[in-house]
C-alpha cells in the first residue's frame, strides 16, 4: 500500500561515500536540531566534512532552487564528491578567520552595532555646542515671537540684529547702511547710541555692533508686532537675533542650527556624521583613524620623574641652565622669566608650566640677553614651544641627518585634536540622555547594554527609536551572552585575540536573527 500522508523528515543527515579532499568513502548519519561537534587531529578530514561537503552541497542545492536569472547573480559551487546525502536543509556557515587587520574596524563595526548607533544619533540626538556645552537648536520667527511673549506682562524688551562681531576697522559704509534703511540706533560694544552721527568706529579696536530692530512691552496684542519684528531682525542678522531687557542679560536665538554664545554653525546630522570611516564624520586631523604621527611626549620626556637640569626634556639635553649657546642661553633665561624650577622633577611643575614649555606661551614676549664677539645687547622674543619647535624644525629640514634627528621625537600617538575618539568635534558633542556617542562606544558592552536598557524617551523620539534600540540591545545581549561583556565598542578589531574574534563574528552572525 502507497500511504498518502507526506514524508516524514528525517532526523539525521545521512552522508553516503563521501570523497571529497582526503576523505576516504566516509559514511556517516548526523543528527539533527542537536549540537554536534566533529573532532580528530590536523589533516583527519574535519573541515572537509563539515564545510566543503555538508555546507557546499546544502548551498549548491539552494541556489539551484532558483530561477535562472537569480542564479546568475549568485557564485554557483561545484557539487561535492559523495554518493548519497540525504534530510539536508538549506545551510548556512560563519566563516572560521579572524577580523583582519583594518585599524579602521572596531568590535562596534564588525558586529554592525555603530551602523544602529549612528541612526540613532542621527534620528533623535540634541546637538551640542563643542566650545560651550550648551544644547544647540533651530527656531522658526513664530517659535521665537511665542518663547518671547511668554515674558510676564510689562517686560520691556529690545530686539537686537548683529550685524559686526568682534571686528576691526572704521566700517563707514555699514554705519551709513544702517541709517539709509531708517534704523536709528545701533548698540555698539554693549552701548545702544543714535546712528545719525556716527559716521565711524576706532579702527584699532575690535567692535561689535547690533541694529536695534524695536523696542516693546510684552501685553495683550503685541503678537503680531512682536513676530514682524523678529522676522526683521532675523534677516538682518543673517538667521541670528538677540533679545535683552535693559540691564538684562541677552538671549541669542537662531534660525539654523548654531550656537549663539559661541557664534558657531552646526551642518544637519545625518547617518554619515557619525561614522569615521565618511568625510562628513571623521576627524580632518587624523582622518577617523584616532592616531596620527607626530610628536610623541613619551618621548620627548622620556622620564619624567628626573629635572629639566637632569635631562628631563631629551631634544634639550643635561644641565640646561648652565648652557650659553645662542639658543640653549635663551631657554635657560625664558624658563627663568617663567619661574621654573630646573631641579625640579618634570612630573612635579604645575601643570600651566608644562603646557606652557610644551606648547608655548602665546603672543607673551620674554626680553633675552645676548652677547658676542660683535657686543652685547638685548631682545623681545616669543616662547614658540617645544612641541612646535620641533615639528617646525622636522618639517623645515633639508638633510636626511637633520630628519632623522628630529625624527628619533615622532611617533604613533594620540591625535592630539579629537583626542583619540576619532570623530569631529561637532559630532561627539551630540547626546542622547546626557551621553554623545563616543562616550556610549567607550562604554564595555556590559555597560552599554545596561544604559540602553534605561534609556527613557518619549513622545516622537520614543517612536522613531524603537525599532533602532531593539537591534541595539539585541545585539549586545548577545555579544554578552558569547562571553564579550568585557569589551568596549571602540575596541580596536586588530587588537582583538583569536578567540575573540571568533565569537564577534558568531554574535555578528546569529545576532542578526539569520
Amino acid at each position: 500500500a502507497v500511504s498518502s500522508g507526506a514524508p516524514m523528515e528525517l532526523d539525521h543527515i545521512h552522508i553516503k561515500g563521501a570523497r571529497e579532499h582526503n576523505l576516504r568513502s566516509v559514511d556517516v548519519k548526523i543528527p539533527k536540531k542537536k549540537l554536534v561537534v566533529m573532532t580528530g587531529v590536523s589533516g583527519s578530514g574535519k573541515s572537509s566534512l563539515a564545510f566543503d561537503t555538508l555546507y557546499a552541497d546544502g548551498q549548491r542545492r539552494y541556489v539551484e532552487s532558483l530561477s535562472a536569472y537569480a542564479r546568475q547573480f549568485l557564485g554557483q559551487m561545484e557539487k561535492p564528491k559523495y554518493d548519497v546525502i540525504r534530510g539536508l536543509s538549506p545551510t548556512i556557515s560563519i566563516e572560521q578567520k579572524t577580523t583582519g587587520t583594518n585599524p579602521r574596524s572596531t568590535v562596534g563595526t564588525i558586529t554592525e552595532i555603530s551602523d544602529y548607533l549612528r541612526v540613532l544619533y542621527a534620528r533623535i540626538g540634541t546637538q551640542h555646542c563643542h566650545l560651550c556645552g550648551d544644547p544647540v537648536q533651530g527656531q522658526t520667527a513664530q517659535q521665537i515671537a511665542r518663547e518671547l511673549a511668554t515674558q510676564p506682562s510689562g517686560t520691556r524688551l529690545i530686539l537686537l540684529a548683529p550685524i559686526l562681531v568682534n571686528r576691526k576697522g572704521e566700517h563707514r559704509e555699514l554705519l551709513a547702511e544702517t541709517r539709509r534703511e531708517g534704523f536709528v540706533r545701533l548698540r555698539v560694544n554693549g552701548e545702544i547710541v543714535e546712528s545719525e552721527g556716527l559716521e565711524s568706529l576706532d579702527k584699532r579696536r575690535k567692535h561689535t555692533v547690533e541694529v536695534v530692530v524695536d523696542r516693546l512691552v510684552v501685553g495683550k496684542g503685541i503678537s503680531s508686532r512682536l513676530t514682524e519684528s523678529v522676522e526683521v531682525a532675523l534677516k538682518i542678522g543673517q538667521g541670528m537675533l538677540i533679545a535683552t531687557e535693559p540691564d538684562g542679560e541677552d538671549r541669542v536665538f537662531s534660525e539654523s542650527m548654531a550656537c549663539g554664545k559661541c557664534r558657531v554653525s552646526f551642518p544637519e546630522p545625518t547617518p554619515q556624521s557619525f561614522s569615521f570611516n565618511s568625510p562628513q564624520g571623521m576627524c580632518v586631523d587624523c582622518n577617523g583613524l584616532g592616531t596620527r604621527v607626530e610628536i610623541d611626549l613619551d618621548l620627548v620626556i622620556p622620564d619624567p620623574a628626573v629635572s629639566i637640569d637632569e635631562g628631563a626634556v631629551k631634544p634639550w639635553g643635561a644641565n640646561v641652565s648652565e648652557k650659553t649657546g645662542w639658543s640653549a642661553g635663551f631657554r635657560a633665561q625664558i624658563c627663568a622669566q617663567l619661574d621654573v624650577d630646573m631641579d625640579r622633577p618634570w612630573k612635579r611643575l604645575p601643570k600651566r608650566l608644562r603646557e606652557t614649555l610644551l606648547y608655548g606661551a602665546g603672543d607673551r614676549t620674554f626680553r633675552v640677553q645676548w652677547s658676542g664677539r660683535s657686543g652685547k645687547g638685548t631682545f623681545d622674543q616669543e616662547w614658540e614651544g617645544i612641541v612646535p619647535r620641533l615639528e617646525r624644525r622636522f618639517a623645515q629640514a633639508s638633510s636626511e641627518r637633520a630628519k632623522r634627528w628630529y625624527a628619533q621625537f615622532l611617533g604613533n600617538a594620540e591625535c592630539s585634536r579629537c583626542g583619540g575618539t576619532r570623530l569631529r568635534p561637532e559630532s561627539a558633542a551630540v547626546r542622547i540622555g546626557d551621553e554623545s556617542i563616543v562616550q556610549v562606544s567607550s562604554r564595555t558592552v556590559t555597560e552599554a547594554l545596561e544604559f540602553f536598557r534605561k534609556l527613557s524617551l518619549e513622545g516622537a523620539a520614543a517612536q522613531i527609536a524603537t525599532e533602532v534600540l531593539k537591534e541595539i540591545r539585541g545585539r549586545l545581549d548577545f555579544l554578552g551572552s558569547v562571553g564579550l561583556g568585557y569589551l568596549s565598542l571602540d575596541r580596536s578589531g586588530p587588537s582583538l585575540s583569536g578567540g575573540e574574534s571568533q565569537r564577534i563574528r558568531l554574535a555578528s552572525q546569529v545576532g542578526s536573527e539569520l
